[in-house]
């Protein structure tokens, strides 16, 4: 389709996904989140995609919902909008690919949600996260979901109730955010990242970032029973077998993605 609000490019097998509104700060409109939703759902199905970036046009990340489309609107409208942004940050985590952020500038309200959705957050040391939600009187409820699962409450209560801003380097101490390098090397630094993880089996790490979310509220026991018998199937993998012959036998494995 023609988007107007995003854009897509891909070089190899790492998909591009660019938040294209920079004079709105690249909020999250209705049409943005629809946009993003098809998208997901086209790369969902290409095999030969192994790694989606989600970045941004402009100087920043994003500056959460479009709030001009939530002032008087009715109870169906609202549950309108966060119905289909819920659905786009589940389907973050549903894609087999992984994702990986590159925040430049702000990722305010539902625009650190969405980084903080993503497997992956590369940051620049001026990039800055907030939930400031609390100061409008809209508490950020949504964000906080995935900022307690990614930093723990202690962090994410004073990130919600102060709306204050987290600087990159603070994100990363706490765990939101796995690398934080200067502006001039952001780009670069994320995509040699998505080219490192590009080059295992889109296969595995398929069944590697569905694994991981399956477990993380399991009990210890629950856990390992899955773990188990996830690596049970996954050694009879085409792949599986493929990369554990080449590796005894020292050479480059072929992988088939399957």
């Amino acid at each position: 389709m023609d988007y107007t609000e995003i854009t897509f490019d891909r070089e190899a097998a790492v998909g591009i996904l660019t938040l294209n509104n920079a004079g709105k700060i690249n909020a999250l409109s209705k049409q943005m989140i629809k946009e993003i939703l098809q998208l997901l759902d086209q790369v969902a199905e290409d095999d030969t995609l192994k790694v989606l970036i989600i970045r941004s046009a402009g100087n920043h990340f994003c500056a959460g919902h479009y709030l001009a489309e939530m002032v008087d609107a009715g109870v169906k409208a609202y549950k309108s909008i966060f119905d289909q942004c819920t659905r786009m940050m589940m389907r973050l985590h549903e894609i087999p690919q992984v994702v990986i952020a590159q925040v430049q500038g702000i990722a305010t309200a539902a625009g650190c949600q969405l980084a903080a959705w993503c497997d992956l957050i590369v940051a620049e040391e001026g990039a800055r996260f907030s939930t400031p939600g609390v100061s409008i009187g809209l508490f950020c409820t949504t964000p906080m979901v995935a900022i307690t699962r990614a930093i723990g409450r202690k962090a994410a209560m004073e990130m919600l109730v102060t709306g204050r801003e987290f600087p990159a380097a603070e994100a990363k101490a706490l765990g939101l955010v796995n690398r934080v390098v200067p502006l001039a090397e952001l780009e670069a630094t994320t995509r040699d990242l998505a080219r490192q993880i590009a080059g295992a089996s889109g296969f595995v790490l398929s069944i590697g970032k569905q694994g991981l979310y399956a477990q993380a509220d399991m009990t210890d026991a629950q856990a390992l029973h899955y773990a188990k018998h996830t690596i049970v199937m996954n050694n009879m993998a085409e792949d599986a077998q493929t990369g554990i012959k080449a590796f005894l036998e020292k050479r480059t494995p072929e992988w088939k993605n399957r």
